[in-house]
């Protein structure tokens, strides 16, 4: 695409495999959870090549300057011609170190599905592990 446009946030987000689908880009948007320029943005708004992209999902906030602009989702490998990663290790450190503590959720074999209070539960301790 042409870089004297912009592109949605959301669809920007949702073609360079940010978020699994644009429904998920739009709501992280009105969320407050992706920020340009460390300002909040609305899904419909326009960004350009040059702006920087700090996305948060738990436990790590994700940094990326746009180095391209596209509408279409592009495969994995594509990715890199159109943003540039630029979160610190400091914050990537963190998943590997969730996989090392074993915040995960071990139930008992042959328990069934968890009630909805025990999934109320669930939610509440993987939150408080989290931090959000």
């Amino acid at each position: 695409m042409n870089d004297n446009h912009g592109v949605r946030i959301d669809k920007f987000l949702y073609a360079v495999r940010l978020y699994k689908t644009r429904s998920l880009a739009s709501d992280a948007c009105r969320l407050g959870r992706v920020l340009v320029n460390n300002n909040t943005i609305k899904p419909s708004k326009d960004v350009v090549t040059g702006q920087i992209i700090i996305v948060k999902k738990a436990p790590i906030t994700y940094t990326y300057k746009i180095i391209g602009l596209t509408e279409n989702r592009v495969g994995a490998k594509l990715v890199e011609n159109y943003i540039e990663d630029l979160t610190p290790d400091s914050e990537k450190e963190k998943l590997t170190n969730m996989k090392e503590t074993g915040a995960t959720f071990m139930r008992r074999k042959r328990s069934g599905r968890p009630t909805k209070k025990e999934r109320r539960d669930m939610d509440r301790l993987k939150d408080k592990l989290i931090g959000w």
